[in-house]
């Protein structure tokens, strides 16, 4: 993706917040280009997240890496004001992302929200006070998924993968990249559904997707659950991709999937494959047996980017069998 494009995509989520975003949006191009998110928190300096350090923005404009008195502040009145506009002055429309923690604007953009919980029963009925707003701007990097398409072949069919790593590393990019090439025909004939809870992969707005995902058919706003189940029902799907799973209810549905004959391929949140098995909430998914490889990703430093292919087996449930490297010949022996 070109810097303006990607500086476009900037611009996309600064015209939604206001007076904060004009000031936003006379940012160098350059610098434009390259955030990754927009972190507002009440009365404390605006912070601008690349991928390899913070900058801070300065009242006379200037981009710094130190915080000091001479900083833009987000006020508690300009939050509440960003909070308002992000939900299109609806919160009611917003109630059930907002009480889950975050807001998905359109183009695939996510609001992570900070506030005070409001319990009802011993779950989240509402959040109150909005004290911080993080901003995650969508990337669309068309060919992002090369380096790991093929490894996704065994066999003749594609192969449940899940792909590991920790928040910012590029993993919704991925998918939403392995989506359109697979319904575009990358692996064979391929009927693909994602199942997108929160608007990332395809970012649906009035029906349309906003990203390029080609011939893929969304389920926009489901819970991962029971829109593995609607897909299954209704829409026999050959692959199933959806985002950060895990949890009982999902993996009753990846098990009714995969005993449909579906393949899932999905993301997990973790910084290394140990840390992944040992998470309780994906224990579940992964003794459904759906998943039989991983891919680990780096770092939000190196978005994108492989560290290492996993196979099933070895002593915490996956083997590692390479670097991006290394695991060339793999591919080649799969592609033979």
């Amino acid at each position: 993706m070109a810097d303006q494009d990607m500086a476009a995509r900037f611009n996309e989520v600064a015209a939604r917040i206001g007076p904060l975003g004009d000031l936003l949006r006379k940012l160098p191009l350059s610098i434009r280009a390259q955030v990754q998110e927009i972190r507002l928190r009440a009365d404390r300096p605006i912070v601008l997240v690349l991928a390899k350090k913070d900058l801070y923005i300065r009242k006379d404009g200037q981009l710094v890496e130190q915080v000091n008195s001479s900083l833009q502040l987000a006020t508690r009145s300009q939050i509440e004001d960003v909070f308002r506009l992000l939900c299109d002055s609806s919160v009611y429309a917003h109630q059930h992302e907002i009480c889950n923690g975050f807001v998905t604007l359109r183009g695939g953009h996510r609001a992570g929200l900070c506030g005070t919980a409001v319990l009802q029963d011993g779950s989240i009925s509402n959040l109150r006070d909005i004290s911080g707003i993080n901003l995650r701007i969508a990337r669309e990097f068309c060919g992002a998924a090369n380096s790991i398409l093929s490894f996704l072949k065994k066999n003749g069919r594609v192969c449940g993968t899940i792909l590991v790593g920790p928040p910012g590393c590029g993993k919704t990019t991925l998918l939403r990249d392995l989506a359109r090439q697979l319904s575009l025909g990358a692996l064979g004939r391929c009927r693909v559904v994602i199942v997108d809870e929160r608007g990332e992969i395809a970012a649906v707005s009035r029906g349309v997707p906003q990203n390029n995902v080609g011939q893929c058919d969304v389920l926009d706003g489901y819970p991962k659950g029971e829109g593995i189940l609607q897909a299954v029902r209704c829409l026999s799907p050959d692959v199933i991709i959806c985002d950060e799973i895990g949890g009982e209810a999902d993996a009753h549905a990846v098990a009714t999937g995969l005993n449909a004959g579906a393949t899932v391929i999905a993301s997990a949140h973790a910084s290394s494959i140990k840390e992944l098995v040992s998470r309780i909430s994906i224990r579940p998914v992964l003794q459904t047996g759906a998943f039989a490889q991983a891919i680990l990703l780096y770092g939000r430093d190196k978005p994108g980017q492989v560290r290492a292919f996993y196979q099933e087996g070895g002593q915490d449930g996956f083997k590692n069998i390479g670097s991006s490297h290394a695991i060339q010949r793999v591919y080649d022996d799969r592609l033979a």
